[in-house]
């Protein structure tokens, strides 16, 4: 089943909670939240009092993305704001088996994330832990950058890996996301697709999604 996590990043700031309804009612099984802070990554976005707002406007799966130095001191945070499952960067400052236990430890699944030069290879202590491995096909920190088509052997190579662990992970991936790069991602394995400006650009929020389908 290919899940669809549209990424409010590019939704109508001024207008989130009729964005996340208008999702809602698209029929989309997750909302992709990027948390930036200007640190991690050169842009800041919005934390977890911002998407707490709209907890009440989305019944589906909160997928919040930390794009943050110390993910570990904010778990609290973010899943007091209604996080479902937490996913936080492999390249982060925090401790990632503790981040990983904090997370767990409060009843949340939780995922890593792969910038585009960092291997495949680097989840593979924790994998068998994981609800979530998401590969970033753009560089992260902003919205509406190209593809990069040479991610795929790293989303071939988690799929090989995921199935060889026996675990229900999902394999998600974030960035240029549109109906053509959909079908390469899928035929790569990945069963989770975040799309912002494709989604969030168009007049009919279902007709788009399930065009990623």
């Amino acid at each position: 089943m290919i899940k669809i996590s549209p990424s409010i990043l590019a939704a109508d700031f001024s207008n989130l909670g009729q964005e996340a309804r208008d999702m809602d009612a698209a029929g989309v099984e997750m909302l992709h939240i990027d948390v930036m802070d200007g640190h991690f990554v050169p842009n800041i976005s919005f934390g977890a009092p911002v998407y707490k707002m709209i907890r009440k406007d989305f019944s589906g799966i909160f997928d919040v993305h930390l794009m943050i130095s110390e993910p570990l001191r904010y778990i609290d945070d973010f899943v007091k704001a209604g996080a479902d499952i937490i996913t936080f960067h492999v390249e982060c400052d925090s401790d990632i088996q503790a981040t990983i236990d904090k997370i767990k430890a409060a009843g949340k699944k939780v995922g890593l994330v792969l910038k585009p030069k960092t291997p495949a290879s680097a989840v593979k202590p924790y994998l068998e832990q994981l609800d979530m491995v998401l590969v970033m096909t753009v560089e992260p920190g902003f919205g509406g950058q190209s593809f990069m088509h040479d991610m795929m052997p790293k989303v071939k190579e988690l799929r090989e890996m995921i199935d060889a662990s026996g675990k229900e992970i999902d394999l998600e991936v974030d960035g240029g996301v549109n109906a053509e790069t959909a079908k390469i991602c899928v035929a790569n394995g990945a069963n989770v697709l975040v799309a912002g400006s494709y989604l969030f650009g168009k007049e009919d929020y279902k007709a788009a999604a399930d065009s990623l389908r």
